[in-house]
This record gives structure tokens, sequence and C-alpha cells, in this order.
């Protein structure tokens, strides 16, 4: 599969206090994201991630090492506008994206920036809308919304530009769970069905369990990479970076604990459910 974002060494500096010395975020991450993947990226608050997901469109720029979008350098500000097109970023709370009265001129306000032709923007704007199962809400004022319809509206927004990645950096984190479900729902859908790249930054655990990778990060490294199955099943070094696991995965582990020979790589409920069964079947024949 072809690579749409290389970091390099990334490393990144928040500016520091008059006489301070500024304190790396990112301390050299080297990650390829694959087009057309669903990434999670996972980490403890202060871990880095939500920095990295800044510098995959250039919203930050590295102050070491390299970010490159589709070999695009996002430290050649002659390329910025190119990598923004190719690389949209959706944020924790939606209102600081929504910038008209209706929802409708929201979705259309990124094209209209862009110069696309009218004709065009009607048909970007209606067809991201039903993306993200908002059409029949093209015409409400946005303020009237959910907080996940609000975040679907702000996803659509995006979509309107024709990225050929999203960035979602922590979109559930203000949301409540039916929210938070309808906005993961719609990732998915645009990674399953568009082919959209997508790199989901977030702390639920749920979440990351639905991804094809998981990138952990902690102290501004990543620390693990590799399928939710894989990572998960290191409980202790998950812990050892202040992260818990799925209650599935949790569950099961007390069980090895405690002598149990089940797997501790059944994520979903049906999966673990399943491996209960066997586990319960096993003990009655040797009873």
């Amino acid at each position: 599969m072809a690579e749409i974002i290389r970091t390099e060494n990334l490393q990144y500096a928040y500016p520091a206090d008059e006489g301070a010395e500024p304190v790396l975020a990112l301390k050299g991450v080297d990650l390829t994201i694959e087009q057309g993947s669903f990434v999670v990226v996972l980490g403890h608050n202060g871990s880095g991630k939500s920095t990295l997901a800044k510098t995959l469109n250039g919203v930050l720029l590295p102050c070491g090492g390299h970010v490159y979008v589709e070999g695009m350098d996002t430290l050649d500000e002659h390329l910025l506008l190119a990598i923004r097109r190719t690389v949209g970023m959706v944020f924790q709370n939606p209102d600081n994206q929504i910038v008209a009265n209706v929802v409708e001129e929201d979705v259309a306000f990124a094209p209209e920036n862009l110069g696309v032709p009218p004709e065009e923007i009607r048909r970007r704007v209606d067809d991201a809308l039903k993306a993200v199962g908002m059409y029949e809400f093209r015409e409400h004022a946005p303020h009237l919304l959910s907080g996940g319809q609000k975040q679907r509206i702000a996803i659509a927004g995006v979509i309107a530009m024709q990225p050929r990645c999203i960035v979602l950096d922590e979109p559930t984190a203000m949301l409540d769970p039916i929210g938070r479900a309808d906005v993961v729902r719609t990732i998915k859908q645009l990674n399953r069905e568009r082919g959209v790249t997508v790199v989901l930054i977030t702390h639920h655990m749920d979440e990351a369990a639905q991804a094809d990778r998981l990138v952990v990060m902690a102290k501004g490294k990543v620390v693990a990479d590799g399928s939710p199955k894989q990572v998960f099943s290191d409980v202790e070094g998950l812990r050892s970076v202040g992260l818990t696991v799925p209650y599935t995965t949790q569950l099961l582990w007390e069980l090895r604990q405690a002598g149990y020979d089940v797997p501790l790589d059944a994520l979903s409920d049906e999966e673990c459910a399943a491996a209960l069964f066997d586990l319960l079947k096993q003990h009655q024949q040797a009873g």
C-alpha cells in the first residue's frame, strides 16, 4: 500500500517562558501512514498525540526532523496549501470550526475559499452532508444541533474540501456516548466506503479497538505500533505508560493471572463471550 504521510525523526517544542529551556513534546517520531488505512493514535494526556496530529498538515511545524505529505515537506511554506488540501483536520470542539449560521453554508465555506465553482460547491456540499448522515439538516442552524451532530457537520466541512486523509484530534472527547458512537460510525464509513485515510487521536479504548492499526505514544515517543489485538495483548506494557485496556481484554487478563488458559486478543464482546464459553465448556468436560 502506498504511503500518504511519513515523519522522520520528528521533533516539536512549544515556546518556553523567557529564560526557560524549551521542552520537546515530540522526541524523534518515525511514522508512516499508508493510503486508505484507519490508524488510531492513543496516549495519556501529555503523551504528544495531539501535537503529532497538528504536525500532520502543517498546523505546527517541526523544530527538528520532517513531515512529508505525499512527498511534500511541511517546512516548505509554498506547499502548505497543497498539503492542507490533502490532509484535512477536525478538532475536539466543533464550535471552533463552525463559522456560518446555516449548516449548508458552513459546509460550503472551505470550498468557496478554495475557489471551487458554485455548481461544484453545491454538489460537494450535498455529497458531504449525505456522507455524514446530516443532509436533512442542511437548512438548520448549527447552534441548535447536538454535540454529535455538530461534530458530523465539522467533518462534512472537511470532506467538502475532498482531502485524501482526515486527521481527527479527539473529536469525541466532548460528546455523550450516543454522539461518540455516531461520529465513530461516520469515520469508519468514510474509510471503508470512500477510501479516505483516517488518523484518529483518542484516549477511548473502545474507539482504538476498531482501527486497523494502533500507535501508542508516551512522553513524546512511539512506544507501541501494531494491530489493536497485538497492542492490547501487552496489558503490563500499556499500564506502565498510564493506559488501561478494553474491558474484554482486562477480564481475560485477570483470568489468565488466575491460571486460566484464555486468549488475550479476543477484543470484541462476541469474541470475549466465545472465549468464556469455551473455557466453561472445557471445565464441564474436565469435571
